[in-house]
C-alpha cells in the first residue's frame, strides 16, 4: 500500500473521502465538495439515514461537477469522543469499503474538527495506520490468485493542512506496524516452514535494525540446566532454541532492562498427551507469544526507542516422538525446582519457566512480562475480546491495562492467590504441571509460572490464547496481538 500525505487540494481522479460529525454536519472540505456537485451530498443525507455516527458511510458514485469517481462521506461520531483508535478503525473501514471496488487510489481530506481532542495531522497519521494495518494479506503460498481476487486499491493520499507533522507521526506508527506484520507472518506460517531453527534465523535478520541477537542451542541450554524447556522438545527431530534479542536504546542508563518473554511452540501436537485431530492444524500458531515479542522488539528497534529491553523467545516443537517426555516424568527446571509432568500438552508453562529463570539470573530485569497462547480456559472466560492478565504487581498491571486500552489490545486482570496452589501440589515433586481437579485452568497455570519469579521481581503474564488468532482471518488469521501493547507500554513507562 502506497501511503502519502499532501495539502488539501481537489483530487482529479480516484475516490474521495470526506467526513461528517454526529448529527450529519459536514466538515469544511465536505461542504465545499457538496457545493461543487450541486448539493448532491446534502440531498443524499436527507434521503437516507446517514447521521454521521461513528463508522457510518454514505457513498455517491460519479457525482457531477467533480473529477473523482466516487465520494465517501464517513461518520466521525461525536467529536469529543474521537480518538486515535477511532481514526484507525475509520482507516480500516475505508480500506474494506474500497479495496475490492476497482478503485486504485483514494484521497482522504482530514479537516480540523471543533471539540475533537486530536489535531488533524494526528488524525491523518492514525487513519493511514488503520488503512495499512487492514491492507495486510498473507498470500505467500497462493499460486493461482486471479486479479479479481486481489485488492485493486494500491494508493491512499491523506490530505491535511500540516502534512509534515502528519508524516512524522505516521513514520513512528509505521515502524510499529512493521512489527505487527512480522508477528502476523510468523503466526500464519506453517510449521513445516517455521520451526525453531528457522525462527532463530529470522531473529538474526533483525540485526540489521540494530538488535543484538544471541541463540542458545540444546547443548548450551543443557549446560545451564534448562531441563523443563528441553523436555518439551525432546520428542521432535527439530532442535529447540532459546533466542535472546537485546535492544539497548538508552546505553547510558543505569536502570535494569525490561524483559519480554514469549512462548514459541512452533507446533504443538500435545506430545504423548495427543490433542484431538480436529483443529490441530491451528497449533502452528502456538508460538503467538514469541511472535509478539519478536514484533515488539522489531518495532522498538525500528523507531529507535530510548529504552533498554530484552526479548527472550523460547522456541520448541512438542511432538510424540520416541524420545518424547511421558506423563508421569519428573523433570528439573533451571531454577532447581522439580516438576511432575502429568500432561505433556501443558508444555508452554515448562518452557516459560526456564526462559524466565534465565533472563532473571542473567540480566536482572526491572520487570518480566511473558506472553503465551497458554490455556484454552482463558478463551472460555474472555473469548476473543481480551487477553487474560495475571500479575504480582498492581502498578505494572495498571500500566499494561492502560496501554492496551490506548491501542485496542485490551486485557482483563484475573485473580491469583495461594488458595490455588494446592491444585498443583505434586505427590512426588515440588509441583505438577496441571491442576489435580477441573476448573481455574488459566489461574493455576499462572500460579505455576509465578513460582519461577525470583526476589519479588514485578511480573505479568498475558494469556493470549483467545486473541493471538482470529476466526474470520480478516485481515489476517494471525492477529499480531501484543506488539502495539508492548510498544505503547515501553513508550509510556520505560523510555528515557
Amino acid at each position: 500500500m502506497n501511503i502519502s500525505f499532501s495539502g488539501i487540494v481537489p483530487p482529479q481522479s480516484g475516490a474521495l473521502v470526506v467526513g461528517a460529525i454526529d448529527g450529519g454536519a459536514l466538515s469544511k472540505t465536505a461542504q465545499e465538495v457538496d457545493k461543487k456537485c450541486g448539493g448532491a451530498i446534502s440531498r443524499a443525507i436527507k434521503a437516507g439515514r446517514f447521521e454521521g455516527k461513528s463508522e457510518q458511510v454514505l457513498e455517491l458514485l460519479s457525482p457531477a461537477g467533480l473529477g473523482v469517481s466516487r465520494v465517501l462521506v464517513v461518520g466521525l461520531g461525536k467529536p469529543a469522543e474521537f480518538s486515535a483508535l477511532s481514526a484507525e478503525k475509520l482507516g480500516a473501514l475505508i480500506f474494506d469499503r474500497l479495496s475490492m471496488s476497482g478503485e486504485k487510489q483514494v484521497s482522504a481530506a482530514i479537516d480540523e474538527i471543533a471539540k475533537c481532542p486530536l489535531k488533524s495531522e494526528i488524525v491523518a497519521a492514525h487513519l493511514a495506520a488503520g488503512v495499512r494495518s487492514r491492507s495486510y494479506r498473507f498470500d505467500k503460498y497462493r499460486t493461482r490468485l486471479k486479479d479479481s481476487d486481489k485488492p485493486s486499491l494500491t494508493k491512499i493520499t491523506l490530505m491535511c493542512a500540516k502534512m509534515a507533522p502528519a508524516k512524522a507521526a505516521f513514520a513512528r506508527l509505521d515502524h510499529v506496524l512493521n512489527g505487527v506484520f512480522a508477528a502476523r507472518d510468523l503466526v500464519n506460517d506453517p510449521a513445516n516452514d517455521l520451526y525453531p531453527a528457522e525462527f532463530a534465523r529470522r531473529a538474526k535478520a533483525l540485526g540489521k535494525l540494530g538488535l543484538k541477537v544471541e541463540v542458545l542451542n540444546e547443548a548450551a541450554m543443557k549446560k545451564l540446566g534448562m531441563g523443563a524447556l528441553l523436555a518439551v522438545g525432546q520428542g521432535s527431530s527439530k532442535e529447540s532454541q532459546l533466542i535472546i534479542l537485546h535492544w539497548k536504546g538508552a546505553p547510558r542508563s543505569k536502570k535494569p532492562p525490561l524483559a519480554l518473554v514469549g512462548k514459541g511452540v512452533c507446533f504443538d501436537s500435545g506430545g504423548i498427551s495427543l490433542k484431538p485431530g480436529a483443529g490441530m492444524g491451528d497449533m502452528k500458531g502456538d508460538m503467538g507469544g514469541a511472535a509478539a515479542v519478536f514484533g515488539a522488539m522489531a518495532a522498538l528497534a525500528g523507531r529507535k526507542a530510548k529504552a533498554n529491553v530484552i526479548g527472550v523467545l523460547a522456541c520448541v516443537e512438542n511432538m510424540p516422538g520416541p524420545d518424547a517426555q511421558r506423563p508421569g516424568d519428573i523433570i528439573t527446571s533451571m531454577s532447581g525446582q522439580t516438576i511432575e509432568v502429568l500432561n505433556t500438552d501443558a508444555e508452554g508453562r515448562l518452557i516459560l519457566a526456564d526462559a524466565m529463570t534465565y533472563v532473571q539470573r542473567k540480566h536482572k530485569p526491572c520487570a518480566v512480562i511473558d506472553l503465551a497462547t497458554l490455556t484454552g480456559a482463558i478463551t472460555i472466560a474472555l473469548g476473543d475480546v481480551h487477553a487474560g492478565l495475571f500479575s504480582n504487581n498492581d502498578a505494572l498491571s495498571g500500566q499494561i491495562d492502560k496501554a492496551g486500552k490506548a491501542v485496542g489490545e485490551t486485557v482483563w486482570r484475573m485473580p491469583m492467590g495461594s488458595q490455588y496452589d494446592s491444585k498443583i501440589k505434586s505427590k512426588f515433586a515440588d509441583m505438577q504441571n496441571i491442576a489435580s481437579a477441573a476448573g481455574a485452568g488459566s489461574i493455576t497455570a499462572a500460579q505455576f509460572l509465578q513460582r519461577f519469579i525470583e526476589k519479588d521481581t514485578p511480573w505479568a503474564h498475558l494469556d493470549i490464547a483467545g486473541v493471538a488468532w482470529t476466526g474470520d482471518a480478516k485481515p489476517s488469521w494471525g492477529s499480531g496481538y501484543g506488539v502495539k501493547l508492548l510498544d505503547r507500554l515501553v513508550a509510556d513507562h520505560y523510555e528515557e
